[in-house]
């Protein structure tokens, strides 16, 4: 399997070569994405990951930095089938997970310039929420709610997390969190990757969290005013604890594609 990291940026004002957070997994030639903050549409098709090869796309929780670049992927899609006569993989559907669904109705209108038009696929929406959202035969997708962005009664829980199945490995998205504690239960005794936001929470602290829960490799995402301003020291922090412990550290940059 292939993690491509489209941005890795928190919500900060813009920083040269980085947007903001959205990562797509790819197994078995398939694609499933993970947020869509700016810029990732562009990125992702420029950099020559066939885009229309996605079954499914996940949003954690409706801020901008992980949604400002939904409405223009989705118009993306429509653009490339219509000029290209192409179909997504998967009976020409897109599966979308959102936790706010009267938010997406606005989201897709902006995408459509304010009109509504006939979709060249179709958009199959499903609200967030806890336990099994979603399985196919390459991958298990698990949500549960954290406290980052707690609605109304009315709304629901608006953040999550995600666990998932692939290849025999399981993989821990944290989304943003309000403490790594909220993540226990979908790590369980270990997992093999842990994507792990530090636009709120001290990266040493998310290394030390890692290593002490048996997390095989940590890759750092999201990223706060700590790593944006001293990038060289938690890098060498990095493979000072990769080195030391038996976890593998890393800092994740726009572009980055890791194998597992």
């Amino acid at each position: 399997m292939k993690l491509h990291f489209l941005g890795t940026c928190s919500g900060t004002e813009p920083m040269p070569d980085m947007h903001h957070q959205s990562w797509v997994l790819e197994t078995n030639g398939v694609n499933y994405w993970f947020d869509a903050g700016e810029n990732c549409a562009h990125r992702a098709h420029t950099s020559g990951i066939n885009i229309l090869n996605t079954v499914a796309l996940f949003v954690s929780h409706p801020h901008i930095d992980h949604i400002g670049g939904l409405a223009n992927l989705l118009t993306c899609f429509h653009k490339l089938i219509r000029r290209y006569k192409l179909q997504f993989i998967r009976n020409n559907t897109l599966e979308i997970f959102f936790p706010d669904l009267p938010l997406l109705q606005a989201i897709k209108l902006v995408a459509y310039s304010g009109r509504e038009i006939r979709l060249r696929y179709t958009l199959n929406e499903h609200r967030l929420e806890d336990g099994l959202i979603f399985e196919d035969e390459n991958v298990r997708v698990t949500a549960l709610h954290n406290r980052h962005l707690v609605g109304t009664e009315e709304e629901g829980w608006l953040a999550f997390s995600f666990l998932i199945e692939t290849e025999g490995k399981r993989i821990v998205f944290s989304g943003d969190v309000l403490s790594t504690e909220e993540l226990l239960p979908l790590i369980g005794d270990s997992c093999d990757v842990l994507i792990m936001e530090t636009g709120h929470h001290d990266p040493s602290q998310v290394m030390e969290f890692a290593s002490t829960h048996h997390i095989k490799n940590l890759r750092l995402t999201h990223h706060g005013r700590q790593i944006l301003e001293n990038r060289d020291y938690y890098e060498a922090l990095a493979a000072d604890y990769t080195e030391k412990t038996e976890t593998n550290v890393a800092l994740c940059y726009d572009g980055k594609v890791e194998e597992f």
